[in-house]
Formats: C-alpha cells, sequence, structure tokens
C-alpha cells in the first residue's frame, strides 16, 4: 500500500516537514555527484554504526563527526533513490499534521528524539553490528505513531497493489497505519537486524517512541485545558 494524501488539512505551513524534506533531498543530490564509491565511503563516514556507537571506537573510515552524532547525521543520508523517496513521501503526507499539532520547534525536537530513538531500538538488538545504518525511517516512524495517535479517524488515499489488481482506495489511518507497524514487527520476526539492509526494529522504536510522545502531549493538553 502507497499512501498518496490524507484528508486532514493544516491550520499552518509546515515549515519544519519541508525543511527537513529540503535537506534530505539536498544531501541526496549531493550524494549523487560523489560517484560509487563515493557514496559508499560518504555513508561509512556518516552512518551509525552499532559496534561504533557501543564501543565508542571509530573502526574506520573515519567518521565526519564525533561518534554520537552519527545518530544525528545518519537520519539525512539514505542508499538511494528510493530509500529517500519514500521515507520523503510518508514524512510529506503525515509529517505536517503532526506538526501542526505539536508546533514547529516542538515537532523539530520530536522528530531528532524520535529518530535518535529509533537508532538507541536497533543498536541495542544488535550492539555488535558493523553494518552502517542511515536514512529518515526512523525518525519518521516516530511520526506515524505520532498520527496513529492524534488522527486515528483521518482518510489516507492509498494506492493498493497486489497481483493482477490496482487500485485507489480511502483507508481509514489507523488501519494503514496498523497494518504498516505490524508488518514492520512480522518482518523483524523473520529477519536479522541487518536482513535485506532494512532496521526493522529501527522502525518499531521510532512508532513506539512517536506514540509514547503523542500521549504525554495529550496528557499535557488535557492538563493545560483543566487549568484554564
Amino acid at each position: 500500500m502507497i499512501p498518496i494524501r490524507d484528508n486532514i488539512p493544516s491550520s499552518t505551513y509546515p515549515f519544519v516537514t519541508v525543511a527537513i524534506l529540503s535537506i534530505n533531498v539536498a544531501v541526496f543530490l549531493y550524494q549523487l555527484t560523489l560517484g560509487m564509491e563515493g557514496v559508499e565511503l560518504f555513508i561509512y563516514k556518516t552512518a551509525a554504526i552499532p559496534l561504533e556507537i557501543t564501543s565508542r571506537t571509530d573502526i574506520g573510515p573515519s567518521s565526519l563527526v564525533p561518534l554520537p552524532y552519527t545518530l544525528l547525521t545518519a537520519m539525512f543520508v539514505h542508499g538511494g533513490l528510493l530509500h529517500v523517496g519514500g521515507n520523503m513521501l510518508f514524512l510529506w503526507i503525515f509529517g505536517d499534521n503532526v506538526e501542526d499539532r505539536f508546533g514547529h520547534i516542538l515537532f523539530l525536537i520530536f522528530y531528532i528524539a524520535s529518530g535518535v530513538a529509533a537508532s538507541l531500538a536497533h543498536i541495542a538488538l544488535d550492539p555488535g553490528s558493523t553494518m552502517p545504518m542511515v536514512g529518515a525511517s526512523g525518525a519518521i516512524a516516530g511520526v506515524l505513531g505520532a498520527y496513529f495517535l492524534l488522527f486515528p479517524r483521518a482518510q489516507v488515499n492509498t494506492l493498493v497493489i497486489l497481483p493482477l489488481f490496482i487500485s485507489m482506495a480511502r483507508v481509514p489511518a489507523i488501519l494503514f497505519l496498523g497494518l504498516w507497524f505490524l508488518f514492520q514487527i512480522v518482518n523483524s520476526g523473520v529477519s536479522s537486524t541487518d536482513g535485506g539492509g532494512v532496521a526493522w526494529f529501527a522502525h518499531i522504536g521510532g512508532f513506539v517512541a512517536g506514540v509514547l510522545a503523542a500521549l504525554i502531549y495529550k496528557a499535557f493538553a488535557a492538563l493545560w485545558q483543566m487549568a484554564r
């Protein structure tokens, strides 16, 4: 299932979502200028590598930033066109509404925190891995988790692709995102953390972090309303 758009309009312009999307695209365009060997080297220099984080040792090639900060740089680097394109599609569709609800500054903090939480979940499951982890999907999974809780009644126009069947359908957000999360859990059970190059546990960790952040936000919002 490929989301096309949702039916929840934003009351404010999503400055942070657009900025994050633009940075990711700009970094990817820069990667295209490096050539195949250059891209691989750039990925290793900016990726979060579990063994480097857990051992606090740069195993080479030397990182462009101190090792803890690779948890941040990795969020803006992608391994290919489908990788960055899919991530940015999900960010564009779901990010604006979460930003609208949280506010610009809080959304930025939330996005970065979700990405870090996602990476740490992946690292915790395979602390000795030397496979570089890059991509915005962990942070975007956090956005999906928050959207799941904040806008469960939203409708998502979805391109459904099945064998011998392609169609457009309006799918409730709670169902679309619930199936997305279930897909991550199923695949995490049949693949290793390095299997297929997809950090399934990062997606799970990011989504759970997003749900928890939305729960906290709703609790504080309710308290604020009671205090007024």
